[in-house]
């Protein structure tokens, strides 16, 4: 039974201000949930409709719904059966360090939280720890993004900064850092000779990468289109975040071959 206030303080957390002011989100989906119980998250509150659900490490406020009652909290348009609240996580890092020892990517106002979590979503796949996002990007933990990442919030680090300076700030540390960033005029990712380390720059799904954070690029990257009929002009951030992070572990993983051209 879901009492009347649970279900509006459920209902208020699909609002940031009142995610923010209590440190939680929401997450949907047995998969996601248990993913996340999986990586270590503190599940404060959930919600279960489907009697075939068990929960390890349930929090004492659990409440066993009808269909009905969780379909009328959730955020999507078919329920999965379990909604969780966890507790936000607080990741702290060394950005000079982070961006210096290994790949990570930056996001430079993306606003779309479907793409965010996509992004999320590909940095886990391809290995990526660590996200460094504008403040002026989608929240993390608007239920679009959570949902999009699959879980992918349990292993990956968000850090919310201002970008621009983090950039120069690392590049002050380290000089030869590499800051690649994506452009249409930019140097073929594929004939382009990439590193193992260093920083992925993806911009703001309508205007790219901004005039502060493209002064602190170093390196200029494209993806040739191939298409003949001209009716698609760029690819969608996520889309173009996939292609140029598969780009580069090809390489690395090619290099530690040896089977790479000089």
């Amino acid at each position: 039974m879901l009492s009347k206030n649970r279900m509006k303080w459920l209902r208020c957390l699909q609002m940031k201000k009142y995610r923010q002011a209590e440190g939680v989100f929401v997450a949907e989906g047995p998969r996601l949930v248990g993913e996340l119980l999986a990586g270590g998250f503190e599940c404060v509150y959930v919600a279960v409709s489907n009697e075939q659900l068990t929960m390890n490490n349930a929090p004492k406020m659990c409440d066993h719904v009808t269909e009905d009652e969780l379909r009328r909290v959730s955020t999507l348009e078919t329920p999965q059966g379990v909604l969780a609240v966890f507790r936000q996580p607080h990741h702290r890092a060394d950005v000079a360090k982070a961006m210096s020892e290994g790949l990570c990517l930056a996001l430079d106002e993306v606003q779309n939280p479907g793409n965010l979590g996509s992004i999320l979503r590909i940095a886990d796949w391809f290995g990526i720890s660590d996200v460094f996002c504008s403040l002026g990007c989608a929240d993390l933990y608007n239920p679009k993004t959570v949902q999009a990442s699959m879980g992918a919030l349990a292993h990956v680090r968000v850090h919310y900064i201002d970008l621009a300076d983090a950039l120069r700030e690392a590049r002050n540390v380290t000089a030869e850092l590499n800051v690649y960033g994506t452009f249409l005029n930019g140097e073929n990712v594929y004939e382009k000779r990439l590193g193992k380390r260093g920083v992925i720059v993806m911009g703001n799904e309508g205007r790219g990468i901004s005039s502060e954070v493209e002064k602190v690029v170093t390196d200029r990257l494209t993806i040739p289109s191939y298409g003949t009929f001209g009716h698609t002009d760029s690819l969608n951030v996520a889309m173009a975040t996939a292609v140029v992070c598969a780009e580069f572990r090809r390489q690395a993983s090619g290099a530690a071959r040896g089977g790479l051209p000089q």
